[in-house]
């Protein structure tokens, strides 16, 4: 058992890195926006807000705290090493082996997966741009077969959609709806990253004032054009106008839209040790940029929601350009301009996360957890050869056969699944002594103030919702039963949470990740679930049948014992 959670040391003398020391407050607020603002705010907003209504922004403050909370974990994970790296790095230097595998397959799932959603919204945006230049690409060459198949099933309002069903040409009784143009950027990516393209920080930097600019923009036309009426929208079953017209349970089934806006935060916790006074610099900055992109986000959501009726979001993958399209705001300059930025940024975030799966494949295979094959360099190239053309199948063919839904999701709960590790796993580390320059979490006893905020807080969502708690145990719901048994689950776990932080003690920073972390899950349905089981059963097969017999570590220990 003790073998499952061996730990690489990680020497570099005395823990100094050699980096420059030159990062402010500000610099760090400026990489958290760039790091955040990426490709979900200009593509998962439409899935959140079809899902969750306008009342989804209350889902961004919620998840802007959890990922306030994590990021302040990972930069205590950070500073346990002497050396830069991912949150795989971190795990195995702190939690041991199998909890590193664990995260690594986790990151995955995060690179990979998340790559596919981004090129379906690149396709989407790419298709929006060249309408608008007069050349109109086939419905059905433009989305995938089942995205067309469920909004024929579910009566959707996606035109688009229905009409690539309806006008595929068949093959028998087979309908050929395939996107060629995220097949294609797919490949043109993995050749790129093949051929070692290296990625250009000033051209970033530029990059993310595009971006803000543009996001600015939006809001300052899409004001003129929001109907009030829209923000309480009428239920169709109890013909009732609410902000949030699919109640709460609704709103919670938004979080894989929500939380993928903010996937790239976890990057800031590599700065420690190029941030001057780190103990005060990096959470400030944290939180300043987390703060400013989630009121960022609600303002953007209130935009699109006031401007459109959220019921039409259903498959949009380019809701910032879909306001502005014919039947909508109908401003053909705004919806090119937003498209033509979109098409950019994303290509650039396709890039990175296509230059980062790779990468984490070579960690794993150096430490022997993954075969050899993936540790093989281009003799000219230089790059990861092998594992780049993988990924670039992984990222491929799942495109064929998979809708923007279910990668969301899939996504979402696997990274969610591994900032609850690494803020429970940051509540078992041992205390370390406080060195100079080194980020140092502060400790808050959390004995009487955590019972205090999770107690008050279900007193005041009583107060707040009282005909939730009325329903509570009423399983048997078509739409909301599923979520009520997450939140019974949750009310329970936190209860062991409050008995533990009053006996135990416990940090208060970690726990409150580990707290919000958990009620994101609640979020996700039971096929969300199912898939998770069965992607992280299949990296526990590799992993005892392959990494746990050829790990580095093992053999290194059995070469000692020789």
């Amino acid at each position: 058992m003790n073998q499952l959670f061996r730990r690489k040391n990680y020497n570099n003398n005395n823990h100094s890195s050699g980096l420059s020391r030159v990062l402010g407050v500000w610099d760090i607020v400026f990489f958290g926006i760039a790091a955040i603002i990426g490709a979900g705010s200009f593509s998962s907003l439409g899935e959140a807000v079809f899902r969750g209504g306008p009342g989804v922004i209350i889902l961004y403050i919620i998840c802007g705290f959890a990922c306030g909370f994590t990021a302040l974990c990972y930069a205590e994970f950070a500073s346990r090493i002497p050396t830069a790296g991912s949150a795989y790095t971190y795990a195995y230097a702190s939690f041991g082996e199998l909890i590193a595998w664990v995260i690594g397959w986790a990151l995955i799932m995060e690179y990979s997966f998340g790559n596919i959603y981004v090129a379906f919204s690149w396709s989407d945006y790419f298709t929006s741009f060249m309408g608008r230049l007069g050349v109109f690409i086939p419905a059905y060459l433009t989305c995938s077969y089942p995205e067309a198949h469920k909004a024929v099933l579910n009566g959707s309002q996606n035109l688009e959609l229905l009409n690539a069903w309806k006008n595929a040409p068949l093959i028998g009784n087979l309908r050929i709806i395939l996107d060629i143009p995220a097949l294609v950027i797919n490949g043109l990516i993995t050749w790129l990253v093949y051929r070692g393209v290296r990625e250009s920080r000033n051209f970033n930097n530029v990059l993310v004032l595009m971006k803000l600019a543009v996001i600015i923009l939006i809001i300052l036309v899409g004001i003129a054009y929001i109907n009030v009426d829209n923000w309480t929208p009428v239920n169709t079953v109890t013909k009732v106008s609410s902000f949030m017209p699919n109640g709460f349970a609704g709103v919670m089934s938004a979080v894989s839209g929500v939380f993928f806006a903010y996937i790239g935060f976890d990057a800031l916790s590599v700065l420690s040790e190029e941030t001057k006074d780190p103990q005060k610099n990096l959470p400030r900055g944290m939180i300043i940029s987390l703060v400013l992109c989630t009121v960022i986000y609600i303002i953007l959501t209130l935009v699109l929601t006031g401007m459109v009726d959220y019921r039409r979001f259903d498959g949009i993958g380019d809701p910032l350009s879909f306001i502005f399209e014919r039947s909508n705001a109908n401003l053909p300059w705004m919806e090119l301009t937003v498209s033509f930025v979109a098409i950019i940024a994303i290509t650039t975030v396709l890039l990175v996360f296509q230059m980062g799966q790779p990468r984490i494949w070579y960690a794993m295979s150096r430490d022997g957890l993954m075969p050899k094959k993936f540790m093989e360099i281009h003799p000219k190239h230089k790059t990861p050869s092998f594992a780049t053309i993988i990924t670039g199948v992984v990222v491929g063919v799942p495109i064929l056969f998979t809708d923007k839904s279910f990668i969301l999701d899939f996504t979402s709960i696997g990274t969610i699944f591994a900032f609850v590790l690494v803020c429970g796993g940051v509540l078992l580390l041992p205390s370390k002594e406080k060195l100079p320059g080194r980020f140092h979490m502060p400790y808050i006893n959390s004995k009487i103030i955590f019972p205090f905020i999770f107690l008050g807080g279900l007193f005041f969502f009583y107060w707040w919702q009282p005909e939730f708690f009325q329903t509570l145990m009423d399983w048997n719901h078509p739409t909301e039963g599923e979520f009520r048994i997450s939140m019974v689950l949750f009310i329970i776990i936190n209860v062991g949470l409050c008995i533990l932080a009053f006996v135990k003690n416990l940090s208060l920073i970690p726990l409150m990740g580990l707290s919000s972390c958990l009620y994101l899950l609640t979020g996700m349905s039971h096929n969300n679930w199912f898939w998770f089981i069965v992607w992280f059963g299949i990296g526990m097969i590799i992993y005892f049948s392959y990494g746990y017999k050829n790990s580095k570590l093992n053999n290194d220990l059995n070469g000692d014992l020789k």
